[in-house]
């Protein structure tokens, strides 16, 4: 009976539980040319707060992240960043004309 009414609960909620989503955008800056930035987003269903904020720290904690500088990793909440992460001079970098790819 409680796992019955645990499936029917989690049906219910379900719908209105917030989706999450990993944006891990890099910067490549090639002199006298404008700086690219290269976005890609990872999204999780609704509701999957543990495996977003899993897949965040295993980005962030990746050797490939921090050697690939500049990096910025995002976790956002619907469409809100929770959790921001730098690597690498991002800040400057937000200066300077930057053209999106991805």
């Amino acid at each position: 009976m409680k796992s019955l009414l645990r499936k029917v609960s989690s049906s219910i909620i379900k719908p209105f539980l917030p989706k999450y989503e990993v944006v891990c955008t890099s910067y490549q800056v090639i002199p006298g040319h404008p700086v690219n930035g290269n976005q890609q987003k990872h999204t999780f269903e609704k509701g999957a707060s543990a495996e977003a904020r899993k897949f965040y720290v295993k980005v962030i904690n990746s050797d490939m992240t921090r050697t690939m500088a500049p990096v910025e990793v995002h976790l956002k909440r619907r469409g809100r960043t929770i959790e921001k992460r730098n690597f690498g001079p991002v800040e400057e970098l937000k200066k300077f004309n930057i053209v999106y790819k991805g």
